[in-house]
């Protein structure tokens, strides 16, 4: 039976969480979770045990991101770019630009080496996203800013992932970053974690690979990150990015956490296998439940501008300022990237002024005719075209952005509803999600 949207409860007095919060700790709950991972990838949770014992916080000397958070950077700017207009000859264009000339590759997964390589064969999309890596967990690693532009719409969301991943995805490859963006979607709208879990499952078929691996890890949540990982993981299966598996993880310990950001992400981390992206996704998720204040700062502070080892074009940007650039325009507003240019530092002051957007990407839209002054004698006429005063351009981005952020989630309506009833059914009264008898 269909269900309607579940309305998120209300926040105690002194905890309401803005959109922007929201959006800035989507992303940088992805870099944070990125960069605590990055020691235990292709790890098993024994040997993450005998070199650091439980991972706690940054085991490296010097903590940084990987190609997940610099793919996710340029998604973001993609998305900045082109909104709700963007197709896959946009997504096409930016990768032969952005990627297929600058990227040195340095651990990039093997759906990005694959996609590269076809692209240069001259090979379209999507065309170009079959090679044999086509399932990898590549495109969930940088859908969360599809989710934080799309806030409370996670159709929409799914919509545009599904785009930018034509070129270098399909399959399970393109349901693993639908689940991620739709769950940003619904999180960054306040919805709670069951919910969460239903509008991702809400966008991808029932039956697929994705779609059983997340029920199975969000139904045995409760118990905690081994029985997660047991029942995920396919033993001696030698690839750990494959995307059913690393979705499903990366929701199980946001469910096994109930949405609190430091333990999802470290769940996340010392189940091993992909961990950089298990804990990026985990992070993103949580970072849009609780927003930025969740993020320990020290954490926080660890994360600069990204050093475009994977992606040179990246190098210098930071997930702040790709955040604010895909928020409403409700909020002050930010210059988008023309052609993806010189990288700025983020801008960490809310009280700064409005800056000009780029002419390269002002709307095209000729100026509304502006009346003559009245005649006593006759009716007023318009003013030539010509003598018309030029207003000023709307910024970039208002035009494939709504005026404001639905509180509620709009969308979980008939899918998310019939997804909401074996997921919500079996949650108990410390909002775990599920049993195993649901599944």
């Amino acid at each position: 039976m269909a269900s309607t949207a579940c309305t998120p409860p209300h926040p105690a007095p002194g905890e309401l969480i803005g959109p922007r919060s929201r959006a800035r700790g989507a992303l940088l709950g992805l870099a944070v979770g990125d960069a605590l991972g990055a020691p235990a990838e292709n790890l098993k949770p024994s040997e993450i045990r005998a070199r650091w014992g439980r991972i706690t916080g940054f085991v490296a000397d010097r903590p940084q991101g990987t190609d997940d958070t610099e793919y996710a950077l340029f998604s973001g700017l993609l998305l900045a770019r082109h909104g709700s207009a963007l197709t896959p000859a946009h997504a096409e264009a930016a990768w032969h630009e952005w990627i297929t000339e600058r990227a040195t590759f340095r651990g990039a997964g093997f759906s990005e080496r694959g996609t590269l390589e076809n692209l240069r064969r001259g090979l379209a999309a999507p065309i170009s996203a079959q090679h044999r890596h086509a399932w990898s967990d590549g495109l969930a690693m940088r859908a969360a800013p599809f989710g934080v532009f799309a806030a409370g719409r996670p159709g929409e969301a799914a919509r545009l992932v599904a785009i930018d991943g034509s070129v270098s995805h399909e399959g399970e490859g393109i349901y693993g970053g639908q689940a991620v963006a739709a769950g940003v979607a619904a999180a960054m709208a306040g919805a709670p974690v069951p919910v969460v879990i239903a509008a991702a499952l809400a966008v991808i078929p029932d039956d697929s690979w994705t779609a059983r691996s997340l029920r199975r890890a969000v139904a045995v949540a409760h118990r905690g990150e081994r029985a997660v990982r047991s029942a995920v993981v396919i033993g001696g299966y030698p690839w750990t990015d494959l995307a059913p598996e690393a979705v499903a993880l990366a929701f199980g310990a946001y469910a096994t956490a109930d949405g609190d950001f430091r333990e999802a992400v470290l769940t996340a981390v010392n189940m091993g296998r992909d961990a950089d992206t298990t804990a990026a996704v985990a992070g993103a998720l949580s970072g849009a439940t609780q927003g930025l204040a969740a993020i320990p700062a020290a954490w926080a502070d660890a994360i600069g501008p990204a050093r475009g080892r994977c992606l040179p074009s990246m190098g210098g940007r930071h997930v702040l300022e790709v955040a604010d650039l895909l928020l409403p325009s409700t909020e002050p507003p930010r210059p988008a990237p023309a052609a993806f240019d010189t990288p700025t530092p983020p801008v960490l002051d809310t009280t700064a002024p409005p800056q000009p957007t780029p002419a390269a990407l002002r709307p095209t839209a000729a100026p509304r005719p502006a009346p003559a002054a009245p005649r006593p004698t006759a009716p007023p006429q318009p003013t030539p075209a010509a003598l018309q005063p030029t207003a000023p351009p709307l910024p970039a981005l208002a035009t494939h952005r709504p005026t404001a952020v639905p509180v509620p989630v709009p969308v979980l309506t008939v899918e998310a509803g019939a997804a909401a009833e074996g997921v919500m059914g079996a949650v108990g009264s410390a909002a775990r999600v599920g049993t195993e008898g649901t599944v």
